[in-house]
């Protein structure tokens, strides 16, 4: 599909306005350029939403949630489902845009939109399983009983390296639970925040339903400090880095609103002796060169044991040789550019920190220039001979860089997997049944994330999905995440015609 081709197809134009409030405001005049990662040629522009759009933004949000809030849950499932809908009819295009918004490739562009449309269908179903609990009350006569109300304006912010699947977990799940979101995307990647109003707007209009989604494409200040503060909002939802994480907890818990976080990952696997090494290949290079390493859950560490060492470092070497690196519209690519420049510098500096504590570069280690526009930010996947202890070791580079550390028993590979600040996404390749287990017991990996012959990214969307320690503790996704974005109310009610008080007290 052409460039101009699927932009048409989503309705983005050259310029185009960044805050939706109800409806699409006006430019204010400063704007926000989104430039194509693979040549660096300006895609279009994103007008910068002001602190009055935001302000605009938020009133408009709790009034649509102040009627959305009272529509029957599988009333909220039914426009859930429409939207649904209305991705797959957009699922290509929008695909499309992701891999040129983003750099990466076309098939996880739209890998990715199937998730959105994954998580809608997973909604749908949620919309009639708010469950609650019936208790049994000491009192005589009395009933008492948990139940879930909605929660209010939810504010999302998420990444550019995702920028359409974290919406959707946050925000179509928030919408069956009765909330409605006001979304703060990336800065790289304006386009795809547009797109996704443009396509899930109609909907709600078309339902006789409340604006219940809103936008607002700006900096962090002053949109996203804003958004922080704001007492109108009890929950924000937010995914990147480590440090925006702290930034996030710090002013959102000064305030005692809630947060859930999606942050870094510094992801390993443990490769044993008894692993089918064809499986943990195939596993490993996904898990390492997939999206440029520009995932959270991208594999970062790879704990070889001794004895098939050697063997897998070949292996290795030559699957790396053969990556096919350059535009992410060509459905032959395996690897896409880094997101910009700045991403670029940070891998070339974590190189020479490599070499500077003792790291031994096996392949790549620069930047990536046969066949690629000389304005792209291309680099070469990186194979590093390693020590578990090396300080750049414990870091998150976002970037296709894999650590290659030996090791000899089980037990001492766990602590050293779990040594890193980051706790998200784990795997082991074995076909020893009590390895598996050592590794998913109390004792073992301390990921949020831990998987057995398979690699650690590629998560489905029933589970919920989310880390430990530095990674934030969050959970977003399947299972009972929906829970965060409602509020826990215990009901007691008194059918008898007494007044009996709990533990048996008597007053009066």
């Amino acid at each position: 599909m052409l460039q101009e081709e699927f932009l048409n197809v989503l309705g983005i134009s050259r310029e185009n306005p960044g805050a939706f409030a109800g409806e699409w405001r006006q430019p204010s005049g400063n704007w926000i350029d989104s430039c194509s990662p693979h040549d660096g040629e300006l895609i279009g522009r994103v007008a910068a939403s002001s602190i009055e759009d935001y302000e605009v933004a938020i009133e408009v949000s709790r009034a649509a949630f102040g009627e959305w809030r009272n529509w029957p849950a599988p009333r909220r499932g039914e426009v859930v489902r429409q939207i649904g809908d209305a991705l797959r009819e957009k699922r290509e295009a929008l695909g499309a845009l992701v891999a040129l918004e983003t750099g990466k490739i076309v098939a996880e562009g739209v890998g990715e939109v199937q998730e959105m449309i994954d998580i809608a269908d997973f909604s749908v179903g949620l919309s009639r399983q708010l469950y609650g609990l019936t208790i049994q009350s000491e009192r005589p006569g009395h009933r008492m009983f948990e139940q879930w109300q909605p929660l209010g304006v939810v504010g999302c912010i998420s990444a550019f390296n995702f920028p359409v699947a974290v919406w959707s977990w946050n925000a179509l799940v928030a919408a069956v639970c009765g909330d409605s979101v006001l979304w703060k995307p990336a800065s790289p990647t304006p386009l795809c925040a547009v797109a996704v109003q443009k396509i899930v707007q109609p909907v709600i209009e078309a339902n006789g339903a409340p604006p219940i989604f809103n936008l607002v494409v700006g900096h962090p200040d002053p949109v996203g400090e804003a958004l922080l503060a704001d007492r109108r909002i009890p929950l924000v939802s937010a995914t990147g880095s480590c440090r925006l994480g702290r930034r996030v907890a710090e002013v959102v818990g000064k305030r005692l609103g809630r947060s859930l976080l999606e942050l870094g990952g510094n992801n390993a696997i443990i490769v044993t002796e008894s692993a089918d090494l064809d499986l943990a290949l195939r596993g490993v290079l996904f898990g390492a060169v997939g999206t440029a390493g520009q995932r959270c859950t991208s594999t970062r560490r790879l704990f070889l044991h001794e004895g098939i060492a050697d063997e897998m470092e070949k292996r290795l070497v030559e699957a790396y040789r053969q990556v096919a690196i350059g535009d992410p519209l060509d459905p032959s690519t395996l690897m896409g550019p880094l997101i910009n420049e700045g991403a670029v510098d940070e891998m070339l500096a974590a190189v020479e920190k490599i070499k500077e504590q003792g790291g031994e570069i096996l392949i790549g280690g620069g930047r990536h220039r046969e066949g690629v526009p000389a304005g792209g930010h291309y680099v070469e996947p990186t194979l590093v001979r390693a020590r578990h202890d090396m300080p750049i070791v414990h870091d998150e580079t976002f970037a296709p860089i894999l650590y290659l550390i030996r090791y000899r028993d089980l037990d001492e590979v766990i602590e050293w997997h779990n040594e890193v600040p980051q706790g998200l996404s784990s795997a082991i390749f074995t076909t020893d049944v009590r390895e598996s287990e050592q590794f998913l017991s109390p004792a073992g990996s301390d990921c949020g994330i831990a998987n057995v012959n398979i690699g650690t990214s590629g998560a489905e969307i029933g589970g919920a999905f989310g880390g430990e320690k530095d990674t934030g503790g969050g959970r977003e996704s399947g299972s009972d995440s929906w829970k965060a974005y409602m509020r826990r109310q215990t009901c007691t009610v008194n059918g008898s015609g007494e007044l009996p008080l709990a533990q048996g007290i008597r007053f009066g």
